[in-house]
Formats: structure tokens, sequence, C-alpha cells
């Protein structure tokens, strides 16, 4: 892993997350790629492939970034300890049940409550602190260095990133001839870590955010990170402030376009998968996909487009009492 001289910023390369699938081995699932024909969904969309992220252990990506930090790190006798809005805390909370250390957790008030008994069932030690995610970092900060606990941070460090690029290199390999991966942007970790996934190939990367959490998009055009107001329904898995530094230099470096879209767009996004796929997809998880369904992302003729829906912990019940848009996608 290289740095930049001058903003000391960790740069996460292929061979890095080479590494990572090797380190992972067969303790992480290969999840599935959906070929979907074009209107199947509703009429406004191409034909695409679909990658279910959502059917992942722990139900997310997480538990690649989770788990390989924690293999390539000197784990302490006290464990481990992580800031989360409950996806990444629930794969730091299963990666040490997996090694056998503790782990502490540090949620928002914004982690639902299907998060939270998640957490419970993976042995966490579960501390509800602050109403936005950077309240429960300061905490989770203070925990490691009181204890000495193995802090794992979600999306701004190497590892992590490098772990949960090893759902887009899979991706990659199971569809080769991909010309583009939407991707949902929080911190920012699956982006970078797609981009160093995919370096040296053809296909691009567009990285997807709602307009109530765009931390991304509010620092390229600061040209710098810089502190956001989040909310919304993706705020749980895409609540961050700010978007990491690892994820910034790398959306920099390879001049990553990106698209807003409405909160509307993803639960109406959430209802289709399941209606028509019987796939549960949390907020964030369908992001990228509501882009496409949403028209947001306008693809060019005969362009294979990827779709990797990241998450999948929902609470059903709530979600399918969201009333279903009049007018079809």
């Amino acid at each position: 892993m290289l740095a930049d001289s001058e903003t000391a910023v960790p740069l996460v390369t292929h061979d890095d997350v080479v590494s990572a699938r090797t380190r992972l081995g067969d303790q992480i699932r290969r999840t599935p790629v959906m070929r979907i024909e074009a209107g199947q969904l509703g009429p406004r969309h191409p034909p695409f492939w679909l990658k279910l992220e959502s059917l992942q252990i722990t139900g997310a990506f997480k538990a690649r970034g989770a788990l390989n930090s924690l293999l390539a790190s000197d784990v302490p006798a006290v464990g481990v300890c992580a800031a989360s809005g409950g996806n990444h805390g629930q794969a730091v909370a299963w990666a040490a049940r997996l090694l056998g250390v503790p782990a502490a957790v540090f949620v928002p008030t914004t982690c639902p409550p299907i998060k939270l008994r998640r957490l419970a069932d993976y042995g966490a030690r579960v501390t509800v602190v602050g109403d936005v995610y950077e309240q429960s970092v300061e905490r989770a900060q203070s925990h490691a260095a009181e204890s000495g606990a193995l802090l794992v941070h979600p999306f701004d460090q190497p590892l992590t990133v490098a772990g949960g690029g090893t759902a887009s290199a899979e991706f990659a390999e199971q569809v080769p001839e991909l010309d583009t991966i939407l991707i949902a942007v929080g911190g920012g970790g699956l982006l970078a870590g797609t981009l160093a996934a995919i370096a040296g190939s053809r296909t691009r990367v567009v990285g997807v955010e709602p307009l109530t959490a765009r931390c991304l998009g509010a620092a390229l055009e600061a040209g710098q990170p810089v502190d956001v107001e989040v909310s919304g329904v993706a705020v749980d898995s895409l609540g961050p402030r700010r978007v990491g530094r690892i994820a910034f230099a790398a959306a920099v470096a390879h001049r990553v376009e990106r698209i807003d879209i409405s909160d509307d767009a993803i639960r109406q996004a959430q209802l289709t998968a399941w209606d028509e796929l019987r796939v549960g997809l949390e907020g964030g998880g369908a992001a990228a996909l509501a882009a496409l369904l949403s028209g947001a992302y306008e693809p060019a003729p005969g362009e294979t487009i990827g779709v990797l829906c990241c998450g999948g912990n929902v609470d059903l019940a709530s979600l399918l009492a969201t009333p279903r848009a009049s007018s079809g996608n």
C-alpha cells in the first residue's frame, strides 16, 4: 500500500485486493449474479446484471472488509471495536466471533432495530450513542485508547477497503464484459475498493448517492472532504457526514462520475426488488439499483451495466408498508 507524500493518504492497489481475496479464501461467500432483461422491472431500464451482496454473510459486503482487517492484523486479547451505522458493526462482530475475540460496537440512534438484534446475535457488546455516525466514532476511538482494543474503521482503512473491493473483483470475474459498475457511496470504502479491483481494465465505476446524504458530491465540489448534513431512507448505511480520505483521493484520481438519486427512487427500487425478484434490499443496498430504474443513470446504447446491491438488512414489514408509486418505475 503506497502513500501520497503530500497528503499521506494511503492508496489501495489492485494487488491489495488480490491479497485480500487470497486471505479471505472460502470464509466469504461468492455471491450470485442475476441477469435482468430489459423492461423486466419496469419500462425504463435496459438489460443489466445484478450482484447480490445482500446475500453475503451478515447481509452486506462489509463482512469482506472486516474479516480481511482482522486476519491481517495482530488482534489483542481484549478484542476489537468499531463505530457503525449497523452493517460494519455486524461484520466486525461476526469476524471477531470467528476468531474468538470480544467485540464492542458503537452505533448511533439511526441504527435500525433489525441491525441491533443481529449485533446482539453475533455476541457484540453494543452501545447506542449519538444521533449521527460521527458521535459513535468518537466513543469508539475513546474505547480503543482506553482498552487497547483494535479499532476497525468501516471505510477509511486500507485493509477494510481492499476487503470490500473483493466484491467487485468477483463481479468482474463473473461478468467479464462489464462496461460499467454502479456503486452506492456512503463513506466511499466500496467505491475505493472497486476502483482498485478493476484497475487496468476497461470497466468504469459510477458512484450513486442519495440527495439527502451526498458527502462525496460535496467533497468533489469543495475540492476536499467536508462535513454535510445527512438524513433519509439510507442514512443507516450511507450516512457518514464526511467521505473517507481514501475514497476521495481515489475518486479524484479516477475522475469518477457520480449521480444523485431521491429517497423516493430508493424506496421504489426496494419495493420493485422485492415484488419482482423477491430480493430484500436495505436503502443503501438499493441505491445503485434506483439510479438505473428511475432513469437517473442513462446508459449508452449497448452498454453492459452491473449493479452491485451492497446490503440486505431490511425490515420487510416496514418496507412493505411504503406506498407504491402510482405510475410504475
